[in-house]
């Protein structure tokens, strides 16, 4: 090997020698480095950035049900509307009587009832 170490398959004597000042200069570039990772890392685990994270997250749930509800919803009254309301969009007066004199009936029989609760 005629006294050259080998590392990795690679000679010392393929890499020029460095300098004091180049050693020191790698050294700082790292800690600096360093120091924008911890920097970064005290944003990523301070108790407000999780906070906030936590509503973000919390908030895109509640936006997400609340959309689904509102398309459920929006279909359920399109398939209320349909029962009472034909093709051209013309009132279908065969099922809109019988479901109003229903809707009185039983307003009529809350208000007996609560009346009877008075008395």
């Amino acid at each position: 090997m005629n006294g050259v170490a080998r590392v990795g398959g690679a000679s010392t004597q393929d890499k020029p020698e460095r300098t004091a000042a180049q050693i020191e200069a790698d050294i700082e570039r790292t800690r600096e480095r360093l120091a924008v990772n911890l920097d970064e890392l005290a944003v990523r685990i301070h108790p407000s950035t999780i906070s906030a994270q936590v509503k973000a997250k919390a908030m895109a749930a509640v936006e997400e049900k609340t959309a689904k509800a509102y398309v459920a919803a929006s279909g359920l009254v399109e398939k209320a509307r349909a029962q009472f309301v034909d093709e051209k969009g013309q009132p279908r007066k065969e099922r809109i009587v019988p479901a109003a004199l229903v809707g009185v009936g039983l307003v009529l029989l809350v208000a007996a009832s609560r009346k009877r609760r008075k008395d």
